[in-house]
């Protein structure tokens, strides 16, 4: 099994603000699983980053796995924001990262869930 990294759970765990979190990531981080995150989330934790979390931020990524991005994957993140965009406000970075997810066969862990409608999704908890 593989789990792919939602941007807030990166942020998180680069803060270390949440007790709950940061024992999450340690067993995940220990577990020998893959840890992937999409580019999208490497675009927002930088696009978000303040100075001072450059470094960490520039050694946090290099030790886990991009997911590839490719035509499939936006097909699909296509179909989640024609069919979730109305009923949700589903975004397309939030779409991109789902069907990263899906195409990956990945759980997802996040803590916003309610961005994530998606049927065939599954969550890391």
């Amino acid at each position: 099994m593989s789990v792919l990294i939602d941007s807030d759970i990166v942020i998180e765990i680069l803060r270390s603000r949440d007790p709950v979190i940061m024992s999450q990531w340690s067993t995940l981080a220990n577990s020998g699983e893959d840890i992937l995150y999409s580019p999208i989330t490497a675009a927002e934790v930088w696009a978000g980053a303040r100075p001072s979390e450059y470094h960490a931020i520039s050694l946090f990524f290099p030790v886990l796995i991009c997911a590839a991005s490719e035509y499939e994957t936006g097909k699909l993140a296509g179909e989640y924001l024609r069919l979730f965009f109305k009923s949700h406000n589903l975004k397309i970075g939030d779409a991109l990262i789902a069907a990263t997810a899906v195409k990956s066969q990945s759980t997802l862990w996040t803590r916003n869930r309610k961005h994530y409608p998606m049927p065939s999704l599954t969550f890391y908890s």
